[in-house]
């Protein structure tokens, strides 16, 4: 899906999160956002007029997931990350190494759930003799 789809993240304004996917057909793919690895429900995905294929999508950041500290949020197709923003609040960073380190957290864990699924689906039957 990579290779065909685009996002481009077009801004943060209000407490909501907006990007335009483009090249994707008739039909957008299922999405999902996560925030330490729980969905965050409220994506919007709205076709855009411009061309068939692109989508706006908008999601109105929840209040109740701000806190202190750094907050990534990642958008996903199926096992494919298409997207991330991080929100950093409270006292100033002292880095900005602290958001990369939670986004790769956030990574490895998509990757430790895919890898433990493709394990369980290609083990071999255990024989019967």
């Amino acid at each position: 899906m990579g290779d065909k789809v685009k996002l481009t993240q077009t801004r943060l304004r209000a407490g909501v999160w907006e990007g335009v996917l483009a090249a994707v057909g008739e039909t957008a793919p299922q999405l999902e956002v996560t925030h330490q690895g729980k969905a965050v429900a409220g994506l919007t995905v709205t076709p855009v007029a411009k061309g068939p294929g692109d989508f706006l999508l908008r999601l109105p950041v929840p209040a109740e997931l701000l806190n202190d500290g750094v907050q990534t949020f990642l958008l996903q197709a199926g096992n494919e990350t298409l997207a991330h923003f991080t929100i950093i609040t409270g006292a100033a960073s002292e880095q900005d190494l602290r958001a990369e380190i939670d986004l790769l957290r956030a990574e490895l864990d998509l990757l430790k759930r895919a890898f433990r699924r493709h394990c369980a689906e290609t083990a071999p039957a255990p024989s019967g003799e």
